[in-house]
């Protein structure tokens, strides 16, 4: 068996902290990882529960200007759970957020960040 426990965290480039901020705290919720270190670069950290962290870090993205699939759960992503996916899908619609659905039948959905960052929101108990 493997060592490898858990995901602890994911980190999604963006180019605008602030317009990021809005759109990870306002529209999703998310609260701030208060003891993130002095990092040479701008950047926010958020608790997502267990342990695990999402990071946010403002740095030149190398896949600028690619285009990306429509569907998110066709390209690269991070997928999360959430426990109420109604609420959800209100507060993306409210924000003027786009979504898809997922195609593998599973209740779940895709969204974009501002930065065209992946985020897959799953369904759990």
């Amino acid at each position: 068996m493997s060592d490898v426990r858990a995901l602890h965290h994911a980190g999604l480039l963006v180019s605008d902290l602030d317009r990021a901020r809005v759109f990870y705290e306002a529209v999703l919720g998310l609260k701030v990882y208060p003891n993130r270190p002095d990092l040479p670069y701008p950047g926010e950290w958020y608790e997502l529960g267990g342990g695990q962290q999402l990071h946010l870090m403002c740095l030149p993205n190398p896949d600028a200007g690619i285009v990306r699939p429509e569907h998110g759960g066709r390209d690269r992503h991070v997928a999360v759970g959430v426990k109420d996916m109604e609420a959800l899908k209100r507060r993306l619609d409210s924000a003027g957020v786009s979504y898809t659905a997922s195609k593998s039948g599973r209740v779940a959905l895709f969204c974009r960040d501002p930065d065209s960052n992946t985020l897959e929101f799953v369904a759990i108990g």
